[in-house]
């Protein structure tokens, strides 16, 4: 199976399981504001690792992700049409902080910089 097709498939599971996740009643999932960053399916298509990001507490928001997975491997078994449907993993998306954490460090340069000119016009 070629890279192209793979990707399809990947962003198919990605959108379906932001679809499903509006439909979810788990107290934990809703409270703590979970969405689906990213998904990447294994080339035999047999499992799925989903990366999510929560604002709330994530250990909390990963257990109402597992109670959840038969509802959402079933929504992805009734709207895409694979041979297989995968097994569902969850994992924490780091890169949402990663990024805000490289903003702050560049927003620090930036104000260090110009701390630097204005002493260097004051000379």
């Amino acid at each position: 199976m070629g890279k192209y097709r793979r990707g399809r498939i990947n962003d198919a599971v990605c959108q379906e399981l932001a679809i499903a996740m509006g439909n979810l009643r788990e107290p934990k999932v809703i409270n703590n504001f979970v969405s689906i960053t990213r998904a990447e399916v294994a080339p035999d298509l047999k499992y799925a690792t989903v990366y999510f990001s929560c604002i709330g507490d994530t250990a909390e928001a990963l257990a109402g992700l597992k109670k959840c997975t038969g509802i959402l491997r079933h929504h992805l078994a009734s709207t895409l049409n694979l041979r297989i449907t995968p097994e569902l993993h969850f994992t924490k998306d780091g890169s949402i902080e990663h990024g805000a954490m490289i903003a702050k460090k560049l927003e620090e340069i930036k104000e260090a910089d110009e701390k630097i000119k204005q002493s260097n016009k004051e000379i």
